[in-house]
């Protein structure tokens, strides 16, 4: 109602949204229901901007693209039932990807759980549903205990490994007045570092590195946190650094000693296998990021991550180190003491067998991925899909300054993800020009969220690689001896639905028309949809 102010009232979700606030949450991605006002009531009071995508799938991949940038939490509000539902595989790539995240509901009121009445967005058990996928979930019974919930949820984002959590509030409590909620309870909490390395540990670390003929640094998303201290002990040892997809960027992949988030492909990949001594740091070393089953890894291996449980995951320690990346790494340098610096004359050489490499195993996508990242500009966000251009194309020639550059979710592998985490990620860091590669089949699942990128007068530019439909699941079928069956998908006019969503949409069939496309993004701002079609593009 035009002109209407909102009526200040101190309810539950009030409290709630203040405790955020006090962590420094300004921005919230979700859809308003008719059972979560409570928690957009006081969002104007507190300054905190709301941002309603257009699918609560899209509200969780905005707060995940906006959590890499800001190095926050993401927080989604949806409504009970299907909008939690709906939210739940961004909880889920959250949770594969360690990447922490806040996902608000409303529940059932109090002495109606399992009620089966037929009450609107009645699920069976909501609670049960979201703690299968996120790191806890908690169904609060008091304004006191949603607030410690919000507390707690940051103490294991500052000390712990950084995955989702869900909150679910009772209706009624939702809704009640908070009473007897104190200035101390709401405010923020300063949490205690994580234990320090093992002296021991790090002493027979450097002793070994400091031996090595050609150590190797493998990074993982655990050290996204960490680089100048990674650099550092790299430069010290004059190793080369091997990053996961979720660590790209970490060392910047110009530096002479980046080996690229190449982990993949088995030139890079090798080199971390044979060398003499392998640090790595905060990776599981799962198969999603290896693409082989095991690294098997032939010379001495020394893990450092914040969870003992990891150290033996996947690829044995031989030592092993509890710490925080950086922390770990800090002591470790002063271990190695000042010798002097080693250099590595093979990086540019396995960099070469890289990119021959991956020319060899998807030459179109590979030209594709260097005709588009000689188009973006220096120090943009690129997010990406489980698409092929971005797999066999992107990712692997695409060099980036910094974590975080390219939001990516290696392990969990969704479709849907790049559009909405572009979004988010320009509003996490809007001096970066920010944008969405993807491929057709990957961006019906969130095309949607182009209206979001008008309505939040925000500069994203969508690039399209069409294929034709599901190109991965076809070769699939293929190798499997089964006819291609629903992987060849009719396609929408892409340049037009960029128009028509208020935005602008372009074809282009050249790298010089591509660049040329790009540029005008950049000048004019707003939304963009560029249409490249792999069948008529000239590589």
């Amino acid at each position: 109602m035009s002109g209407m102010e909102t009526v200040a009232k101190r309810t539950t979700g009030w409290v709630i949204m203040e405790a955020l606030r006090g962590y420094g949450i300004d921005t919230v991605f979700g859809i308003p229901g008719t059972h979560n006002l409570e928690f957009y009531r006081p969002l104007p009071a507190l300054g905190i901007r709301p941002v309603t995508t257009r699918h609560e799938q899209g509200a969780g991949y905005g707060a995940d693209g906006w959590s890499l940038q800001t190095g926050m939490p993401g927080v989604v509000v949806t409504t009970s039932g299907p909008g939690l539902l709906n939210a739940l595989s961004a909880a889920g790539t959250a949770y594969c990807e360690s990447r922490p995240m806040i996902i608000l509901s409303p529940g059932p009121a109090r002495g109606s759980e399992f009620a089966d009445v037929g009450t609107l967005h009645e699920t069976k058990d909501q609670l049960a549903a979201a703690s299968a996928v996120v790191e806890w979930g908690r169904r609060v019974t008091s304004a006191a205990e949603a607030v410690a919930a919000v507390h707690d949820a940051f103490a294991l984002f500052a000390t712990g490994r950084p995955r989702p959590v869900y909150i679910e509030v009772p209706l009624d409590l939702l809704e009640e007045e908070a009473e007897g909620i104190t200035d101390d309870e709401l405010s923020s909490r300063v949490f205690p570092p994580a234990p320090a390395p093992s002296d021991d540990l790090v002493t027979e670390a450097a002793r070994l590195l400091n031996a090595a003929s050609d150590p190797v640094i493998l990074a993982g998303g655990g050290s996204r946190r960490a680089g100048a201290a990674l650099r550092a002990v790299a430069e010290r040892l004059g190793a080369p650094v091997v990053t996961t997809a979720n660590a790209k960027g970490v060392l910047d992949e110009h530096h002479p000693l980046s080996l690229g988030a190449n982990l993949r492909l088995a030139a890079a990949r090798n080199r971390a296998r044979d060398a003499d001594v392998l640090l790595v740091v905060g990776s599981k070393l799962g198969e999603a990021e290896l693409w082989v089953d095991r690294l098997d890894a032939r010379g001495t291996v020394i893990r450092i991550d914040l969870l003992a449980s990891q150290l033996e995951k996947n690829q044995k320690a031989d030592v092993g180190i509890v710490g925080d990346a950086a922390a770990s790494l800090s002591a470790l340098l002063t271990e190695l003491g000042d010798g002097r610096p080693r250099t590595d004359g093979r990086v540019a050489e396995t960099l070469e067998a890289v990119r021959a490499e991956v020319h060899e195993l998807s030459p179109v996508n590979a030209a594709l991925g260097e005709a588009i990242a000689a188009a973006l500009p220096a120090d943009s966000i690129v997010a990406t899909d489980s698409s092929q251009i971005a797999y066999w194309g992107l990712m692997n020639v695409l060099r980036v300054p910094k974590p975080n550059s390219m939001p990516y979710m290696a392990t969990y592998a969704t479709l849907g993800y790049a559009l909405p985490a572009a979004l988010g990620s320009r509003l996490g860091d809007p001096g970066r020009p920010a944008f969405a590669v993807t491929g057709d089949g990957a961006l019906m699942f969130s095309l949607q969220e182009m209206i979001t990128v008008v309505e939040q007068r925000l500069d994203v530019t969508v690039i399209v690689v069409d294929n034709g439909g599901y190109a991965e699941i076809r070769q699939n079928e293929a190798d499997a001896g089964i006819a291609p069956i629903g992987v060849d998908l009719v396609q929408p006019d892409w340049a037009a639905l960029g128009t028509a969503f208020g935005g602008t949409g372009r074809r282009v069939a050249s790298a010089a028309e591509l660049a040329e496309a790009v540029r005008q993004a950049q000048t004019d701002g707003g939304l963009h949809v560029i249409h490249l079609d792999q069948s008529t593009f000239a590589l």
